[in-house]
């Protein structure tokens, strides 16, 4: 029998705590979305239509799986927590519209971080479609996420994140802000970012502490020339070791020899005592460029 009360919602969640005695798991960083707006937010934010396929990270109880499916979407989840796939059988439709809930949904217990996703999704998408990601991340690990995902080998459509406010800050920031790094530089010369959506706080189940931000990242039509992605990246978090120092301090671990790091810096036509939030993601991508691979 279908449940017309979705799972997102404050008394079916209760009520599936309460049947299979489910805790939120802190050091998993679970909380789960009781706002069906949110949800909802999430899922127009997302563009799912009929027939697209999403990876979703941290399904949870279902609640935004339950969307994804209803709005159309054939769904592979990656999930950590084995106490939950037996949830996510019983309270997920049994079918969506004419297709048994099997045909829509395949959930994999596996660290997302450590997929390999043309493997794992063989033979469930169709690897020739788009595929986007959306997913309520943990707090803990949204960045390393967003990294693994961003350098993945697959090409994602879009992302649609869910997390808290203050990285989803970190990744549309602009040159000369606090908030402006690696994650900003790394994200955004891969992604357009779009913040589409806030959620307070008092939408979780348990109440996180802090407010949460749906962002959508689309891979750039037209992406920057970086001839290896690996040592830029390597390059940027080294320029920003110690943020409070100007950019010639920060080089010295990478350039050590004081007349070429003077070159360079002269080369690329910076102030030696600029600190490295105020360079454009261009000065990095130059950086990088005419420091030697490891």
């Amino acid at each position: 029998m279908t449940n017309n009360i979705p799972i997102g919602s404050p008394v079916r969640t209760q009520a599936i705590i309460n049947r299979y005695f489910v805790k939120a798991k802190k050091n998993l960083g679970q909380n789960f979305l009781i706002d069906q707006n949110a949800i909802l937010g999430i899922v127009e934010a997302a563009d799912i239509h009929a027939g697209d396929q999403v990876i979703e990270i941290g399904p949870g109880i279902g609640s935004l799986t339950e969307q994804l499916l209803l709005a159309g979407a054939k769904v592979f989840a990656y999930e950590v927590d084995d106490s939950l796939p037996d949830i996510l059988q019983n309270e997920l439709p049994k079918k969506i519209g004419d297709a048994p809930l099997e045909d829509r949904f395949k959930l994999m217990l596996k660290d997302v971080l450590k997929a390999d996703f043309k493997e794992d999704l063989a033979g469930f998408f169709d690897m020739n479609k788009p595929i986007k990601v959306v997913a309520n991340l943990p707090y803990y690990i949204t960045t390393p996420i967003i990294f693994a995902l961003a350098e993945s080998d697959l090409h994602f459509a879009s992302l649609t994140l869910m997390m808290q406010k203050e990285v989803a800050e970190r990744l549309e920031a602009k040159p000369g802000s606090k908030e402006y790094g690696p994650l900003t530089i790394s994200v955004q010369t891969e992604m357009d970012v779009k913040v589409a959506l806030e959620v307070n706080h008092e939408s979780f189940m348990p109440r996180p502490k802090v407010d949460s931000s749906v962002v959508v990242l689309t891979p750039l039509k037209n992406k920057p020339e970086i001839e290896n992605r690996k040592h830029f990246v390597w390059v940027v978090k080294m320029c920003f070791s110690q943020r409070r120092k100007t950019l010639n301090n920060n080089l010295k671990t990478l350039i050590p020899d004081t007349e070429k790091r003077e070159a360079l810096i002269k080369k690329i036509g910076v102030d030696p005592r600029v600190r490295p939030e105020n360079l454009t993601i261009e000065r990095f991508i130059e950086i990088a460029r005419n420091i030697p691979t490891k």
